[in-house]
């Protein structure tokens, strides 16, 4: 039988549709001979199904020290392990820390067969790995047997929905329905959903309008042996496309319909309403032409109501005496602006439904202040987790979905890599403080030209190492910026060398080709005495020397 040690990665990354970034990389066990299913299925026979388990989720954890990444990292585990108790993941928790990683930057995906152990059983197992610090998934959903007791009490912080039930999307209505009820219960619960095994635009599309966050499939980037930017988030011919490029969320990635009735009804028509099996936390009353009037939060009013008299009070007299001026927003606002419109406000009551209004003043739905919250806080962390805290710019992934999307919408473009000249030993000679104010004040360069164009994108991509995407009309303030500054750490002169490549329509098919190109670039610039500036194209020999020649001088030629 194969040993864990011996068997190899891919990481498949996981994608925000919120903001288009990486937030997290699933470990994915690719064994020599057969597959990982079959291995463990070995093993089970062999009576040593935990060792093996977990000998491959502490495996994982060395392959990815290779190259770490800040993301958390998920790892497979069978819910049969979890009856093995808490020392059964020693190994696992050893090669954490010797990886330099806690337990809570892991997240163990808890899979099937769950029916084989009692309920009891599992979710202790689950509560012991929580009090290690893990954070717990369960996977599987859809194709496993996992009962929804379960489901219902395990201390998870995601759900992953198998691919077999998203393939039915967007044209199956039943398979719309099972993602909108999840997406209820998680929403209601606090948990978050995966929808895993994207393959097409379609699916896509209708994950992200019904609302699903987090998704993982193929068609946004497959396994790969290392994680880096040059799979994730490509949109190549065979239809593989990455989200949108990061933005703030806007008041509409969290509508909810909206339970409305007109505007005359009364306390015992909305009571009905409010008490229902599936009942909503407010009630909109609406006048013909459907523009809010009054608006009735759930609690306040069956308090009202079932009272001392209150049915004898207020069951036929209107709703509207009971109800609350409606608290609106365009639809086209964005989360931030719905925030900062509740503070100025100064809303008392913000577990309120606020009705949201299209431009005509129609009600279109409903968005709960808790939930835009959580969900800016989640933009907030995700765009935090991908930064270079010393420059606080982000990483390769941002320049390599601008060069894909530039590629596939036929642009004309530039890709530059930006490096300090002997870096090694600037930290040798004046002192890693030193050096790392020579980064900073690069990356505030770089930042204070992106500002100013409005095209340009920047990445750091660690050390003295930055990439950048621009039009061709842009690089020659870019190069102009970085090689007319005298740079230095603490008075000892430093030169940069710029790399650019320049990419006319349908030059270049991706931005791995564009990273290949550019390495052998890099290396001409750095040869070239000062600061210096070298360009080519694809499908070129011919590299011109820009700046540099033994002296620094002036720009001569744009790109």
């Amino acid at each position: 039988m194969t040993t864990p040690r011996a068997v190899r990665f891919a990481f498949q990354p996981m994608y925000s549709l919120h903001t288009g970034g990486v937030v997290a990389y699933e470990a994915l066990a690719r064994p020599g001979k057969g597959t990982a299913h079959e291995l463990l299925a070995e093993a089970r026979r062999a009576g040593r199904l935990a060792e093996v388990d977990l000998g491959l989720a502490a495996a994982a954890v060395r392959q990815e020290a290779e190259r770490p990444s800040a993301l958390p990292l998920h790892l497979n585990i069978s819910a049969r392990t979890l009856a093995s108790g808490p020392a059964a993941f020693d190994e696992l928790i050893t090669e954490l820390g010797a990886a330099g990683r806690r337990t809570r930057d892991v997240v163990l995906e808890i899979g099937p067969p769950f029916t084989h152990l009692p309920g009891d059983r599992l979710l202790g197992g689950m509560r012991a790995l929580s009090e290690l610090g893990f954070r717990l998934a369960l996977d599987g959903l859809g194709r496993g047997d996992l009962p929804l007791a379960l489901l219902a009490q395990a201390p998870v912080d995601l759900v992953k929905l198998d691919r077999s039930v998203l393939r039915g999307l967007p044209d199956e209505p039943a398979s719309v329905a099972v993602v909108e009820s999840l997406l209820h219960f998680t929403t209601r619960t606090g948990i978050r959903l995966v929808a895993t095994g994207i393959e097409t635009g379609p699916q896509l599309d209708a994950a992200q309008s019904l609302g699903v966050r987090i998704a993982q499939g193929n068609l946004l980037a497959p396994p790969a042996a290392h994680r880096s930017a040059t799979s994730a988030g490509a949109v190549v011919p065979d239809d593989r496309r990455s989200p949108a490029p990061p933005t703030a969320p806007k008041v509409g990635d969290f509508l909810r319909p909206a339970t409305t009735l007109p505007s005359d009804a009364t306390c015992d028509d909305v009571r009905e309403v409010l008490a229902a099996a599936d009942a909503p936390t407010g009630v909109v009353g609406v006048d013909q032409h459907h523009r809010p009037q009054w608006s009735v939060d759930r609690t306040r009013f069956l308090v009202a109501v079932t009272g001392p008299y209150g049915h004898a009070l207020h069951a036929k007299r209107p709703a509207e005496r009971l109800a609350d001026k409606p608290h609106t927003i365009d639809a086209t606002a964005s989360a931030l602006e719905f925030l900062e419109l509740v503070t100025d406000a100064d809303w008392g009551r913000t577990g309120d439904d606020v009705v949201v209004v299209d431009n005509a003043g129609r009600a279109v739905g409903v968005v709960l202040v808790t939930e835009v919250v959580r969900g800016v806080a989640e933009l907030k962390v995700e765009e935090a987790v991908t930064l270079n805290p010393l420059t606080r710019l982000p990483g390769s992934e941002s320049v390599a979905r601008d060069i894909e999307r530039r590629i596939s919408t036929g642009e004309q473009f530039v890709a530059a890599w930006l490096d300090v000249d002997s870096f090694k030993s600037v930290n040798d000679n004046a002192g890693f403080a030193a050096g790392d104010d020579l980064i900073r004040a690069l990356g505030e360069t770089l930042t204070g030209l992106s500002r100013r164009l409005p095209r340009m994108r920047v990445s750091h991509v660690g050390g003295d190492d930055f990439l950048i995407v621009c039009d061709v009309d842009e690089i020659g303030t870019v190069a102009g910026a970085l090689l007319d500054t005298r740079w230095s750490a603490e008075g000892m002169p430093v030169t940069v060398s710029l790399a650019t490549l320049v990419c006319g329509s349908g030059s270049i098919p991706s931005y791995r080709e564009a990273s290949r190109l550019l390495a052998p670039l890099k290396k001409r610039a750095k040869a070239v005495p000062g600061s210096s500036w070298v360009l080519s194209r694809p499908g070129s020999d011919r590299v011109e020397v820009l700046r540099g020649i033994g002296r620094d001088v002036a720009v001569s030629r744009s790109a």
